[in-house]
């Protein structure tokens, strides 16, 4: 799998962005032309970084935007809906303030931390032992909502309540999901629990149960 990061991904053109659409739901590139169509493998994980305006200080603490409000509009229009709707973590991130500052508790090594996907992925194969998948990333939306391992009903609920009123659409529900379940196998856990779900959430759309 390839893991390809665009850096300054509102500078790029929408349309070139737009066909990353098609490769990351079904993981392969379809051409169709004449009555012949070809598919090429194409499954990676993408990273996108990009500022929220051309000049990178709009809604900065303490910065100065001297960007338009029509050029602001415009530069976030880059990453379309559709696009995002495919994302499955967005983060909004705060511009670095300082060079030095104290290790956190929550502090880990690269080797501890290969160590804990690495028991993770074993607990995700486990769980998936029975279908053809192997990764939370690769299993249907039907079968995690209706499949043997299906949350309770207390568990999506908050998922639930955001698909109703339109903060998160199937695609996206489907999405937390997958990211929950990584969550709940980076922590050892057999079941979704709602901080699983929650946790998940936040990180999709930044939604708070």
């Amino acid at each position: 799998m390839y893991f390809p990061f665009l850096a300054e991904a509102g500078e790029f053109a929408s349309h070139a962005l737009d066909a990353l659409r098609q490769p990351l739901e079904s993981g392969a590139i379809r051409i169709h032309r004449s009555g012949i169509a070809a598919s090429f493998p194409a499954r990676f994980q993408l990273v996108l970084a990009t500022n929220p305006c051309p000049c990178g200080n709009y809604g900065v603490v303490g910065g100065a935007c001297v960007c338009a409000p029509n050029a602001i509009r415009r530069y976030a229009a880059r990453l379309s809906g559709p696009l995002l709707d495919r994302m499955d973590i967005e983060l909004a991130l705060q511009r670095v303030s300082s060079l030095t500052g104290p290790e956190t508790s929550s502090s880990i090594s690269t080797a501890a931390a290969r160590e804990r996907v690495l028991l993770a992925r074993e607990r995700t194969a486990r769980r998936l032992g029975s279908t053809s998948w192997r990764l939370n990333a690769e299993v249907a939306g039907t079968w995690l909502r209706n499949g043997p391992v299906a949350p309770d009903r207390v568990v999506r609920r908050p998922l639930d309540a955001a698909l109703q009123r339109g903060a998160l659409t199937l695609r996206g529900y489907d999405r937390v999901l997958r990211v929950a379940w990584s969550i709940a196998d980076l922590a050892g856990d057999e079941r979704l629990e709602l901080g699983h779900v929650g946790r998940a959430l936040y990180l999709k759309k930044g939604i708070t149960p």
